[in-house]
Order: C-alpha cells, then structure tokens, then sequence
C-alpha cells in the first residue's frame, strides 16, 4: 500500500496501547501509519454499569461510524468489546496472538484469606461492573460484596489503592501490556477454566471496510489462524445466545492434546450454569455448548466421598436446585505425633490431609520453600505459611512431579504422607533428592450407609476400596475418578467406564456431571 493508513482508537492507555502496537508493526513492514482518537459511548458515560446502558457497542459504535465513513482506514479493538455481527461494510480482518486470556483480583492485603476461594476475606467488598464476573463471584463466595467500577484500568487501580473496595477485578491482558507494578497488591489469577474468561479476551481485533482488499492482504502478516479458530468458537456461543457485554456469559477454548476444549458459563438468577465440551475439530463445538446450556438438566443425586464444608462448590449455586448432593467421607485419618522434621530445601504436600496433620504439630519450617498439588490442598496449606511457591494443578499427578523436579533441580524435598501414599511425585525426582515423612494413617471405614445415587465421584483409591466393601456399581450410574490414580483403582474391581475431570479441583468434578 502506498498511502498512509489512519487508526482509529479510543483515548484510554490501554486503547492506545493497543493501537500504537498496531502502528508498530505496520511502520515494520513499511507503512506510514497516523493515530485518529475517537470518544466512544462507553468512555462518556460513566455513572452506569453496562447493564444499565441502552443498546449495544459502547466502545465500538463511533469508531466503526468513522471506518465506514472513510475518515479512518483501520480500527483497533480489544475483539471481546466487539458485536459478533459486524455492521453491513466491515470485517475483522485480522487478530492478534492471545495475550493471557484469564481475570486477575488485585487485593488489599488486609482483605486477604489465602484458605478461602478466590483468596478473599468474607465480606469483601469487589469492585466490578462486568455482569459475567459479577455472578462467577457471587457463585463462588456468596459471602462478598459486589460494587460497581467504572473507569479505565489506572483509573480502576486507584480506586482500590483509595479504598472504595477490598478488591476489584481486571483481565490479566491488559494489566500486561500496560506493565504496570502491582506490588502493592495480592495478585490472585483464576484459571480462566474455572473462573471462565470473556470470549475473545486478550485477543486484539483489527477491524476494516469489506473492500478494502488492500489492506486486508496487508493485514494478514499479522493474523493468527490458532486465536482465530479459538475464539470463533467462544464468539459463536456469544452470538447465538444473542448477547453482548451484558450478559454474563463466559467461554474459553483451547486447542490441547490434539483436541479443542471449551469451557463456558452464564450466569442466572440462581447462580452459575457450566458446560463443557471437547472434539478433534472446532466445528460444530459452540452448538454442543449451546445444546448443553439449552437442556434441563434432571433431578439426579450425586454421591461424592468426601465431607462436604461451608466452602464446597457443591452447592445449588453450581449444581441447581435439581441436584442432592450426599457427601460421606469413607476413610478416616489418624494424626501421628513428632516433635521435628528432618532438614531440606522444599516441603511438598499432595492433599490437605497432608497438610492438616503436619502442621496440627507446630512445626517451625524455617526457611523450607512450600509446593502442593491442587488448588484445594494450597487452601488448606495457605492457613499455615504466607507463600506458596510451588502449585501443580494438573489432574494427572505424574505430570505435576515433572514439572516439580524441573523447578528443584538438585533441591531436597520433604514430603509428609500417609502410611498408605503411592508416591507418585517422589517417583518423578531422583531417590536421593526425597524424604517421606510419614505424619498421618489412613483407615478406611465400614460404619456408613449409602442411598442410591445417579453418579458416583470417588476423590481417591482408598474411598474406592472402602466403598466396594459394602456396595457396588450399577451399569446406569455415572462414575467420576478424582485422578489416574483413583481411575486405576476402579479398574481393579472391574469398572472400566469412568470419566476423568480435565483440571483439578471441585470444578473439574462438576463438569463431569454433566458431560
């Protein structure tokens, strides 16, 4: 192209971030580029949450006016700020590679609790005006404060640093590229999975006239055909339940061992609604999600063994009111006394039992750096130590102890067990580098009765023992195996179809149940 391409942007930081890197990689490849900034809607109106603004396009509808009217050649948007249906004349002709796609909660330290969900305090004010994060908040931690937040991302952050909340939330991408120093705060990243991200969040789209050919082919030497597929299947979810940025509507896609897998969650009067849906092709994955958000789930009772708490997920906010959830721990645990620990680098713990009875004994733990495995064994480690540096959240455990042994190196590690650990971390290190500290029994119980129960989740190989003791499987209840290890041991008394969650946590569990 020879004449000179005109951007057209919104005035924030984050929206000139944006467009100047743009200009960037057009002055890269020779192109003389100018910057036009155009007010939008959304930043002249900022008394009201999006809910309560008329209409759709906030941040997009004066942009897209201009780029029709020729005023401007290329528009730059965060592509999650865009309608799935372009207006007649334009296209997306182009977007970026995905800058991380996941929510962040800044934190004011003093409304901290590391044990809980989300790592807030109970009666925390969160500031936000995203009605998708608004109900993934409130499904999670029913006991917080919801508060509307305006503004742009520095503006935001002030905010909090002022006090009017104890936390807000903003997506992790555009704190990114602003680079701004969050130090100050405590930094809680959600896996997008679980905590499930905007379609097309961290993705730039770059939008053109239809007929500009020119640019369109220019374009292409920045286009990413892998977050293009991606988030085609997020935005078709978002244009088939014919929503914008007020519906709380949340989908992520990944391209992952060969498969696409896609995540997604809207919000209700109730609660939260989550689907999950897998293919070795992306076409056709959105209708699956939508057919599952579509359908009435039945009255069904799941079986879960282990003691459900205040905190569980397995809650009607997840599950509905359609959904009795019976929860029987069927193995009991003994806490061993000791008075010290032997001396190394690293202290790893595989499940909160571990952690619970080791530290019942006040240990001083010095120096020792801290890993787990699983979001609710870092809970129940997080009630005792300030930092956890090490968090493995792959179901499979064996890829944990993997990634464990590339992050120690030549490091000691001490692992409190139970007398019946299968020690599957410490098979992934060097024998010398290992000390199995044996804190805790595991006694696996006969004293309980169990009803019926459409669905089956076993949370280890002991509860499957225990449980066929006294019972067995039907061939129309669905069973759930917490990890490979638990699968291997439903295996062994002739259970062959069994699911396993694709992360780790309650939430993974949850998706099973409808899958």
């Amino acid at each position: 192209m020879q004449k000179e391409i005109v951007i057209g942007t919104r005035g924030s930081e984050l929206a000139l971030w944006q467009a100047y890197h743009v200009k960037s990689l057009l002055e890269g490849i020779g192109q003389t580029v100018q910057l036009k900034i155009i007010k939008t809607s959304g930043d002249q109106i900022q008394n009201l949450s999006f809910d309560k603004m008329e209409g759709k396009g906030f941040f997009t509808k004066e942009i897209e006016s201009e780029l029709l009217a020729g005023t401007i050649d290329l528009a730059v948007h965060s592509h999650k700020d865009l309608e799935t249906d372009q207006p007649e004349g334009l296209k997306v002709a182009c977007v970026s590679e995905r800058e991380d796609p996941a929510d962040i909660l800044l934190i004011l330290p003093q409304f901290v609790d590391a044990s809980k969900n989300l790592s807030l305090k109970k009666g925390c004010i969160v500031g936000t005006s995203s009605a998708r994060r608004r109900a993934q908040l409130m499904a999670f931690r029913s006991d917080i404060e919801i508060k509307d937040l305006r503004g742009n991302v520095p503006t935001r952050i002030q905010k909090l640093r002022d006090g009017h909340y104890g936390a807000i939330v903003l997506a992790a991408a555009g704190v990114k590229r602003l680079q701004i120093d969050l130090s100050e705060f405590i930094v809680v990243r959600p896996d997008p999975r679980e905590f499930v991200a905007a379609p097309a969040q961290g993705v730039l789209g770059l939008q053109i006239r239809s007929t500009d050919t020119a640019l369109d082919a220019l374009l292409q030497n920045f286009n990413s055909k892998n977050a293009a597929t991606e988030i085609g299947v997020e935005r078709r979810v978002l244009n088939q339940m014919e929503g914008g940025c007020q519906l709380p509507l949340g989908v992520h896609c990944i391209h992952d061992d060969g498969k696409y897998k896609a995540w997604a969650a809207l919000g209700n009067e109730n609660g939260v609604k989550r689907v999950y849906a897998e293919s070795e092709t992306h076409q056709g994955l959105a209708d699956v999600l939508l057919k599952k958000f579509k359908a009435k789930n039945p009255t069904i009772k799941v079986f879960v063994s282990k003691k459900i708490t205040a905190d569980s997920l397995f809650n009607p906010r997840f599950l509905g009111d359609n959904v009795t959830v019976f929860g029987e721990a069927l193995i009991g645990f003994k806490g061993l006394d000791f008075a010290t620990i032997p001396a190394t680098d690293w202290l790893f713990f595989t499940s909160r039992n571990a952690a619970k009875h080791f530290f019942a004994q006040n240990i001083d733990i010095a120096q020792q750096k801290i890993a787990c495995v699983g979001s609710g064994t870092a809970q129940e480690v997080a009630k005792h130590v300030s930092r956890i540096d090490f968090i493995g959240n792959d179901v499979d455990v064996k890829k944990v102890g993997a990634d464990f042994a590339a992050a120690v190196g030549k490091s000691t590690v001490l692992f409190p067990i139970s007398n019946i650990s299968r020690r599957t971390v410490q098979l992934c290190l060097p024998a010398i580098q290992c000390v199995d500290f044996v804190t805790y029994e595991t006694v696996e119980r006969s004293d309980f009765e169990l009803p019926y129960c459409d669905v089956l989740i076993f949370t280890s190989p002991s509860s499957v023992r225990a449980y066929f003791k006294k019972h067995n499987i039907a061939e129309a209840q669905k069973v759930i195996a917490m990890g490979p290890s638990t699968g291997q041991e439903l295996e062994l008394f002739n259970v062959k179809q069994y699911l396993l969650p694709k992360m780790t946590g309650e939430l993974g569990l949850l998706d099973c149940i409808w899958q």
